[in-house]
């Protein structure tokens, strides 16, 4: 057979299993939002961030009292991640911190783009649950150094994100402490006495040696992008998909949100399901 004739072949055979893998997905994430639907009755909750700080401040303060993650930290990234609660993968998959699927994930998933084409999310029974494996989430040896700071040190913790590798936007910090200052979510974080905090630590990092052995099973995210799916960044473009925020879209092109804004002549953070930005 002509090379040609193979290429075009093996092109063919490439476009046919994508998009396979695109209706599997599709399919995935459709029975995945009726159920949502079906237990919402069909009625989201619609938040703004001051309702949604409301709602989810007595789960920030509870893990902040586990394990020393200031609540104002797990606050700023919730509505950061989520857009304040209302991004489909916080609506359908109760997913507020974009958390993704590991091998060892036994629950359900929810596929969107996001670093690859149909990255793989995890699916929470509620959003509390998703609070709970943020936490989880940190408790590991890269991050470890950071649970010896006060529990109330959010400056510090929002430094320490960025050291550790938790985010590519080297304004990430600013954008925890902007947040945290503008909305005072400073307020929910507690101080702790020294012995509270020595018995604390004991705890947590008993937890993260006992973590080690499996931390990349647990933490590093399964490779699901279906076979020969094409790049979703083409010749500089990023065309906004379902889900999308703004903030996503900086993170995931390492751009500050205000960088992308300014390469779109932005005035405002508001985007359209379909609009082209210039991501570089």
């Amino acid at each position: 057979m002509h090379l040609s004739y193979r290429l075009s072949f093996l092109f063919i055979i490439l476009a046919f299993a994508s998009s396979c893998s695109s209706r599997k997905f599709s399919k995935n994430n459709k029975q995945i939002e009726k159920a949502a639907n079906k237990a919402t009755n069909n009625s989201y909750k619609s938040y703004n961030t001051l309702s949604y700080i409301d709602e989810f401040k007595a789960v920030a303060i509870e893990e902040m009292n586990a394990f020393g993650i200031p609540a104002s930290i797990t606050l700023a990234q919730g509505i950061l991640e989520s857009g304040s609660g209302n991004s489909d993968l916080a609506k359908y998959a109760n997913n507020h911190f974009g958390i993704k699927c590991t091998s060892d994930w036994r629950g359900k998933n929810y596929f969107r783009d996001d670093d690859q084409k149909n990255d793989c999310f995890r699916v929470y029974k509620d959003a509390r649950e998703s609070f709970k494996d943020h936490s989880e989430f940190l408790k590991r040896k890269r991050y470890s150094f950071l649970f010896q700071l006060d529990k109330n040190d959010y400056r510090s913790w929002a430094q320490g994100l960025k050291t550790a590798g938790y985010a590519t936007n080297p304004k990430y910090p600013d954008l925890l402490i902007n947040m945290i200052e503008k909305y005072q979510l400073y307020q929910y974080d507690q101080s702790e006495s020294e012995k509270q905090k020595i018995a604390r630590e004991d705890r947590v990092f008993s937890e993260i040696n006992q973590n080690i052995p499996q931390e990349k099973k647990k933490f590093t995210p399964v490779d699901t992008p279906p076979p020969g799916a094409k790049p979703i960044l083409a010749d500089g473009n990023y065309t906004v998909i379902k889900g999308d925020t703004l903030f996503n879209i900086a993170k995931r092109f390492n751009l500050s949100i205000d960088e992308l804004k300014m390469l779109n002549e932005m005035t405002t953070d508001g985007i359209k399901l379909g609009q082209v930005l210039k991501v570089k």
